[in-house]
Protein backbone atom coordinates (compact mmCIF):
# COMPACT_ATOMS: atom_id res chain seq x y z
CA UNK A 1 0.00 0.00 0.00
CA UNK A 2 1.48 2.98 -1.27
CA UNK A 3 2.67 5.56 1.81
CA UNK A 4 0.57 9.02 1.91
CA UNK A 5 2.84 12.05 0.37
CA UNK A 6 3.93 14.59 2.96
CA UNK A 7 2.96 18.13 1.96
CA UNK A 8 5.08 20.57 3.16
CA UNK A 9 6.37 24.47 1.53
CA UNK A 10 8.46 27.17 2.51
CA UNK A 11 10.58 30.15 0.72
CA UNK A 12 13.47 31.78 -1.13
CA UNK A 13 13.77 34.42 0.98
CA UNK A 14 15.56 37.73 0.19
CA UNK A 15 16.45 40.33 2.27
CA UNK A 16 18.54 43.70 1.68
CA UNK A 17 19.38 46.47 -1.10
CA UNK A 18 21.95 46.67 -3.52
CA UNK A 19 23.58 43.53 -1.84
CA UNK A 20 20.55 41.05 -1.14
CA UNK A 21 21.21 37.92 1.06
CA UNK A 22 19.26 34.55 1.35
CA UNK A 23 18.19 33.36 4.08
CA UNK A 24 19.20 29.70 5.40
CA UNK A 25 18.21 28.52 8.83
CA UNK A 26 19.83 25.89 11.39
CA UNK A 27 17.43 23.16 13.07
CA UNK A 28 17.80 22.71 16.27
CA UNK A 29 17.37 18.96 16.39
CA UNK A 30 20.36 18.05 14.57
CA UNK A 31 21.86 21.06 13.26
CA UNK A 32 21.53 21.15 9.82
CA UNK A 33 21.32 23.95 7.68
CA UNK A 34 18.11 24.17 5.46
CA UNK A 35 16.31 26.44 3.66
CA UNK A 36 13.45 28.16 5.57
CA UNK A 37 9.95 25.62 5.07
CA UNK A 38 7.99 22.97 7.02
CA UNK A 39 5.20 20.83 7.03
CA UNK A 40 1.51 22.03 6.02
CA UNK A 41 -1.22 21.73 8.75
CA UNK A 42 -4.01 19.53 7.81
CA UNK A 43 -6.14 21.37 4.65
CA UNK A 44 -3.94 24.70 4.62
CA UNK A 45 -3.33 26.08 1.63
CA UNK A 46 0.61 25.51 0.26
CA UNK A 47 0.80 28.96 -0.32
CA UNK A 48 0.05 30.47 3.01
CA UNK A 49 1.75 27.48 4.59
CA UNK A 50 5.11 28.52 3.19
CA UNK A 51 4.66 32.03 4.17
CA UNK A 52 3.37 30.84 7.88
CA UNK A 53 6.47 28.70 8.04
CA UNK A 54 8.79 31.05 6.55
CA UNK A 55 7.47 33.87 9.21
CA UNK A 56 8.52 31.27 12.70
CA UNK A 57 11.23 30.02 11.15
CA UNK A 58 13.28 33.84 10.01
CA UNK A 59 11.30 36.03 12.39
CA UNK A 60 10.50 38.34 9.30
CA UNK A 61 7.41 39.12 7.83
CA UNK A 62 7.21 38.55 3.96
CA UNK A 63 5.93 39.62 0.40
CA UNK A 64 4.98 36.52 -1.49
CA UNK A 65 5.78 36.61 -5.34
CA UNK A 66 6.11 34.02 -7.76
CA UNK A 67 6.20 30.31 -7.32
CA UNK A 68 9.73 28.76 -8.17
CA UNK A 69 9.33 25.13 -7.97
CA UNK A 70 9.48 22.20 -5.65
CA UNK A 71 11.64 19.23 -4.66
CA UNK A 72 10.98 15.83 -3.69
CA UNK A 73 12.30 13.01 -1.39
CA UNK A 74 11.60 10.43 0.65
CA UNK A 75 11.42 10.48 4.69
CA UNK A 76 11.84 7.03 6.01
CA UNK A 77 10.35 5.08 3.33
CA UNK A 78 7.71 7.89 2.66
CA UNK A 79 7.49 10.42 -0.04
CA UNK A 80 7.70 14.00 1.00
CA UNK A 81 6.77 17.30 -1.39
CA UNK A 82 8.21 20.64 -0.62
CA UNK A 83 7.03 23.69 -2.69
CA UNK A 84 9.04 27.41 -2.76
CA UNK A 85 8.05 30.77 -3.66
CA UNK A 86 10.40 33.47 -4.03
CA UNK A 87 10.08 36.12 -1.30
CA UNK A 88 11.00 39.55 -0.05
CA UNK A 89 11.55 39.83 3.73
CA UNK A 90 11.16 43.07 5.81
CA UNK A 91 14.13 44.43 6.78
CA UNK A 92 13.38 44.11 10.53
CA UNK A 93 12.36 41.38 12.46
CA UNK A 94 8.97 41.21 13.75
CA UNK A 95 8.94 38.19 16.09
CA UNK A 96 11.04 35.67 17.87
CA UNK A 97 12.03 32.91 15.68
CA UNK A 98 10.51 29.73 16.86
CA UNK A 99 12.58 27.25 19.31
CA UNK A 100 13.09 24.64 16.61
CA UNK A 101 15.63 26.98 15.23
CA UNK A 102 18.93 27.46 16.46
CA UNK A 103 20.02 30.36 13.84
CA UNK A 104 19.02 32.45 11.19
CA UNK A 105 21.87 33.69 9.06
CA UNK A 106 21.36 36.26 5.50
CA UNK A 107 23.96 35.28 2.99
CA UNK A 108 25.10 36.21 -0.67
CA UNK A 109 23.48 33.47 -3.22
CA UNK A 110 26.95 31.40 -3.61
CA UNK A 111 27.49 31.68 0.39
CA UNK A 112 24.25 30.17 1.36
CA UNK A 113 24.37 27.66 -1.39
CA UNK A 114 27.71 26.34 0.34
CA UNK A 115 25.82 26.75 3.91
CA UNK A 116 23.23 24.07 3.20
CA UNK A 117 23.47 20.39 4.66
CA UNK A 118 21.59 19.11 1.84
CA UNK A 119 23.02 18.48 -1.63
CA UNK A 120 19.41 18.29 -3.30
CA UNK A 121 18.65 21.68 -1.48
CA UNK A 122 22.00 23.19 -2.68
CA UNK A 123 21.20 22.39 -6.29
CA UNK A 124 17.57 23.89 -6.23
CA UNK A 125 18.69 26.78 -4.30
CA UNK A 126 21.39 27.22 -7.10
CA UNK A 127 19.02 27.04 -10.25
CA UNK A 128 16.22 29.05 -8.39
CA UNK A 129 18.66 31.61 -6.82
CA UNK A 130 20.01 33.72 -9.73
CA UNK A 131 16.63 33.88 -11.44
CA UNK A 132 14.99 35.28 -7.66
CA UNK A 133 17.46 38.12 -7.19
CA UNK A 134 17.09 39.11 -10.85
CA UNK A 135 13.14 39.44 -10.61
CA UNK A 136 13.41 40.77 -7.04
CA UNK A 137 16.12 43.57 -8.95
CA UNK A 138 13.35 44.20 -11.94
CA UNK A 139 10.36 44.87 -9.02
CA UNK A 140 12.53 47.35 -7.40
CA UNK A 141 13.12 49.40 -10.61
CA UNK A 142 10.11 49.12 -11.60
CA UNK A 143 8.89 50.39 -7.99
CA UNK A 144 11.47 53.45 -8.76
CA UNK A 145 9.84 54.44 -11.73
CA UNK A 146 7.00 54.18 -10.57
CA UNK A 147 7.78 56.38 -7.75
CA UNK A 148 9.35 59.14 -10.42
CA UNK A 149 6.26 59.39 -12.62
CA UNK A 150 3.95 59.71 -10.08
CA UNK A 151 2.62 63.20 -10.03
CA UNK A 152 3.67 65.19 -7.08
CA UNK A 153 0.91 67.56 -5.25
CA UNK A 154 2.16 71.25 -4.58
CA UNK A 155 0.91 73.64 -2.81
CA UNK A 156 3.20 76.27 -4.52
CA UNK A 157 2.84 80.21 -4.58
CA UNK A 158 2.30 79.90 -8.34
CA UNK A 159 -0.79 77.62 -7.45
CA UNK A 160 -1.93 80.15 -4.86
CA UNK A 161 -1.17 83.46 -7.14
CA UNK A 162 -2.98 81.46 -9.74
CA UNK A 163 -6.28 80.69 -6.81
CA UNK A 164 -5.74 84.81 -6.10
CA UNK A 165 -5.74 85.41 -9.43
CA UNK A 166 -8.53 83.61 -10.53
CA UNK A 167 -10.89 85.27 -7.75
CA UNK A 168 -9.79 88.53 -8.41
CA UNK A 169 -10.84 88.24 -12.17
CA UNK A 170 -14.52 87.21 -10.93
CA UNK A 171 -14.36 89.83 -8.31
CA UNK A 172 -13.46 92.13 -11.88
CA UNK A 173 -16.17 89.91 -13.70
CA UNK A 174 -19.01 91.13 -11.03
CA UNK A 175 -18.07 94.38 -10.75
CA UNK A 176 -18.30 94.93 -14.77
CA UNK A 177 -21.31 93.34 -14.51
CA UNK A 178 -22.95 95.63 -11.91
CA UNK A 179 -21.46 99.03 -14.20
CA UNK A 180 -23.16 97.70 -16.81
CA UNK A 181 -26.42 97.36 -15.56
CA UNK A 182 -26.00 101.00 -13.81
CA UNK A 183 -25.26 102.04 -16.71
CA UNK A 184 -27.92 100.49 -19.11
CA UNK A 185 -30.58 101.80 -15.93
CA UNK A 186 -28.74 105.28 -16.58
CA UNK A 187 -29.25 105.32 -20.26
CA UNK A 188 -33.07 104.29 -19.72
CA UNK A 189 -33.58 106.92 -17.02
CA UNK A 190 -32.42 109.40 -19.80
CA UNK A 191 -34.48 108.70 -22.81
CA UNK A 192 -37.73 108.49 -20.06
CA UNK A 193 -36.63 111.77 -19.24
CA UNK A 194 -36.18 113.27 -22.89
CA UNK A 195 -39.06 111.23 -24.09
CA UNK A 196 -41.00 112.99 -21.32
CA UNK A 197 -39.60 116.69 -22.25
CA UNK A 198 -40.03 116.20 -25.60
CA UNK A 199 -44.23 115.14 -24.54
CA UNK A 200 -44.34 118.61 -22.93
CA UNK A 201 -42.48 120.31 -25.44
CA UNK A 202 -45.58 119.26 -27.97
CA UNK A 203 -48.10 120.14 -25.63
CA UNK A 204 -46.32 123.75 -25.03
CA UNK A 205 -46.58 123.88 -29.33
CA UNK A 206 -50.39 122.63 -29.64
CA UNK A 207 -51.40 125.27 -26.81
CA UNK A 208 -50.24 128.21 -28.49
CA UNK A 209 -51.36 127.21 -31.61
CA UNK A 210 -54.79 126.81 -30.24
CA UNK A 211 -54.20 130.03 -28.61
CA UNK A 212 -53.79 132.06 -31.56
Amino acid sequence: MARKTIQAAGGIVVRGGARPRIAVVQRSKDERWVLPRGKLKRDENPLAGARREVVEETGHRVRVHEFLGAITYTVRGQPKVVQFWRMQAAANPSRDVMKDIAAVEWLPLAAAVRRLSFSLEKLFLLNVGRHALKRRKRTVRRKARAAKAKPQRRTSGKKRANKSHASKSRTSKSHASKGKSRARKSRTAAHKTAARAERRSMLQRMLRRLER
